[in-house]
């Protein structure tokens, strides 16, 4: 499963964009940050996905939390703070996750601003119980700079830039709730670090934070430039939890990709040029083999989709299956056939 923090400077005439970047970049749970919306309400941005979203009169500020069609079942709970801190609840089979969208005041605003957020989303914070996983998602304003010994639990290492004060009050908040900066763990180049850029100025400033003890189960956090804003950058984080689900006469129908017209030999040199222009463009150095891998399957599958098209899924019954979060179709057909 993945999931995105993004700024979107404001969500008015964006919907659709958004939607389709969630789409290509196979993005399950999307907070989006200064939305600028009024109210607290939902709204359906098309191909299934959904904005839940909570903002002020004054159309200042505003978070929400996109969520894939298949998620938006999941939701038990949704907590609307205020136009700066969103929270909800996903309740799966066998776990609870809380996802929080923040949105920190930036440079100019007060003191005052700048510790009622903190002092607020630790206050909902202190809301989640203590068994269920949690994550925090958002524009932080503020640079997290070097790792010291006394921070080094909850900082990997890897940042961008300076530190600043806005920056210390988010690692004060990790420290406090045994939250790990995500952003930090995984060895990038500068480029794939910064979140926000305009001109000459760039900094690390958005960030997903997630708690210490369930850091085995991310897989990857990476920064993907993109044209839905102009300056602030798309950072997602992939995650793998394995749950034991046992279905019992239970009918379900599963889509799959249609691999068989690969032998087409017009679709198979199709299916292959697209795959490798996708890698080409999304290509970085300083991959490991384990996220190359998953970089590659995902491409696979995701232009499988796009010039193989889907069958329309074939009806299991009485079958236990091990299920992944975010799992491929092709990893099912595997399994199934094996």
């Amino acid at each position: 499963m993945r999931f995105g923090t993004l700024n979107v400077g404001s969500m008015t005439g964006r919907g659709r964009a958004i939607a389709d970047l969630m789409k290509s970049r196979n993005v399950d749970v999307l907070c989006v940050q200064e939305t600028k919306w009024s109210g607290n309400k939902a709204k359906e941005l098309g191909d299934g996905y959904k904005l839940i979203y909570s903002g002020a009169i004054n159309n200042r500020n505003g978070v929400g939390i996109i969520l894939l069609r298949a998620m938006k079942d999941l939701v038990i709970e949704v907590n609307r703070k205020n136009d700066r801190i969103l929270w909800l609840k996903l309740a799966f089979k066998d776990f609870t996750i809380n996802i929080f969208s923040v949105y920190a005041p930036q440079s100019g605003c007060s003191d005052e601003e700048k510790d009622k957020f903190w002092t607020d989303l630790q206050e909902e914070m202190e809301k989640v119980e203590d068994h269920e996983k949690c994550m925090v998602n958002g524009d932080l304003n503020g640079r997290i700079g070097r790792a010291s010994d006394v921070i080094s639990r909850v900082h990997g290492g890897t940042y961008f830039g300076e530190g600043s004060e806005a920056g210390e009050r988010a690692i004060d908040f990790a420290i406090t709730n045994d939250l790990v900066i995500r952003d930090t763990i995984f060895k990038k180049r500068p480029e794939h670090l910064i979140t926000y850029k305009s001109g000459n100025r760039a900094s690390q400033i958005d960030f997903i934070l997630y708690r210490k003890r369930d850091q085995v189960e991310k897989q990857n956090c990476k920064v993907i430039p993109g044209d839905v804003t102009t300056q602030h950058r798309l950072l997602t984080l992939d995650v793998n939890i394995k749950v034991n689900q046992k279905q019992t006469n239970r009918r379900t129908t599963e889509k799959g990709i249609k691999w068989s017209k690969l032998g087409n030999s017009e679709t198979k040199t199709e299916f292959r040029e697209k795959v490798l222009q996708e890698l080409e463009r999304d290509i970085d150095d300083d991959v490991n083999v384990e996220e190359w891998w998953n970089r590659c399957s995902e491409t696979m599958l995701r232009v499988g989709q796009d010039v193989l098209g889907e069958n329309n899924g074939k009806i299991l019954e009485n079958k236990e299956s091990w299920w992944f979060m975010r799992r491929s179709t092709a990893e099912d057909q595997a399994e199934k056939g094996g």
